[in-house]
């Protein structure tokens, strides 16, 4: 029986470990606080479709009272996993694959990436300080998603389902491996799609395409989606910052298969949504923007290509993050760069 464990199983991953619990795999959770309480006492509830299942979970907050798994799927923010890498360790095995599902450049992006740039096979430090997601998993674990569904922690141990059922997987290598087809059958089997996508750093470039430009702004206005895409100041500036993003990942050899007006749009037509950076204001978490922002304008720096509107629009979402104690200051881009930086090469 393949064993799967989904750490940190806040709304995304309640949902994955739902829907998979339903398969034969044998799935737990990783959970923590009246979320994990509420859980353990009676079970994870999961309303879709005006419909709401309650089903029993195996979970804990500790990985050692879960043992080895065959796939760990990661669905913390991409900023609180290099803190905790050590509490990974009771789950690894030597074959242990590690999903990332998370927004964002992931930690292994360059693992086997073939860019020609000069950064193949290291990490990316605004996302993995000190290489410590690269170091202590090892790239060669790791399988890429990206995640499409909207869902929302509702009630300790509630799931609400919002939209989307898409998690598309990817090798970094780009082969359709055994280990990527046995998961994306699981995830079919229990209802959700996932194609393994032979290019999979293109999909993690369309969604950053929204990412780093509606999130800032909504995070920095209280905007939903559709009232920037809407506004014409406002989208010409999310179009200024989507075509910076765009010579960024077209260096590292993403291609893009959609015009920017149509991705805009996209977000356009989402009324009264804001994304999830946004939340982290309005209910005063840690804010994702290292992983959204910070890395696109390292890639930059490092190519030598000019972001000036991401530059000004980062710079002021990185100074409300600090003065609402939301975000700890890191060295900026010039001090990644010409610090301590030491590149991990196979």
């Amino acid at each position: 029986m393949t064993k799967i464990c989904i750490f940190g199983a806040g709304a995304i991953g309640g949902y994955l470990a739902h829907a998979l619990s339903k398969t034969d795999a044998d799935v737990s959770i990783i959970a923590r606080g009246a979320h994990l309480e509420a859980i353990l006492q009676n079970g994870l509830t999961l309303i879709k479709d005006g419909t709401r299942e309650t089903i029993p979970v195996r979970a804990s907050s500790d990985a050692a009272d879960l043992g080895p798994q065959d796939y760990v799927i990661s669905t913390l923010k991409a900023h609180s996993v290099p803190p905790i890498v050590d509490r990974f360790a009771p789950l690894l095995h030597d074959e242990t694959a590690i999903v990332s599902a998370v927004n964002g450049i992931p930690w292994w992006y360059f693992h086997r990436a073939n860019t020609g740039t000069g950064l193949d096979d290291t990490w990316v430090e605004s996302v993995d300080p000190a290489g410590a997601q690269w170091h202590a998993f090892g790239p060669q674990r790791a399988i890429g998603c990206v995640v499409y569904p909207a869902a929302a922690i509702t009630a300790p141990g509630e799931i609400t389902h919002k939209s989307g059922d898409r998690f598309s997987l990817g090798e970094p290598d780009g082969s359709r491996s055994d280990r990527a087809m046995v998961l994306s059958k699981l995830l079919r089997d229990a209802g959700l799609r996932a194609p393994v996508k032979p290019r999979i750093r293109d999909e993690v470039w369309i969604k950053l395409w929204g990412n780093c430009s509606f999130n800032p702004v909504s995070a920095l206005t209280g905007a939903s989606l559709d009232q920037i895409g809407n506004d014409p100041a406002c989208r010409a500036l999310i179009r200024d910052i989507m075509v910076e993003c765009r010579n960024v990942g077209q260096a590292v050899g993403a291609r893009f298969v959609i015009g920017i007006e149509r991705r805009i749009q996209g977000g356009a037509d989402i009324i009264g949504h804001k994304p999830s950076t946004r939340h982290d204001v309005e209910q005063g978490r840690p804010m994702e923007l290292d992983a959204l922002v910070c890395s696109v304008l390292e890639l930059a720096r490092r190519l030598d290509i000019a972001t000036p509107t991401l530059d000004m629009v980062a710079a002021l979402v990185r100074m409300q993050g600090q003065v609402l104690g939301l975000y700890d200051r890191r060295p900026d881009i010039e001090e990644i760069i010409t610090g301590g930086y030491e590149p991990c090469v196979d």
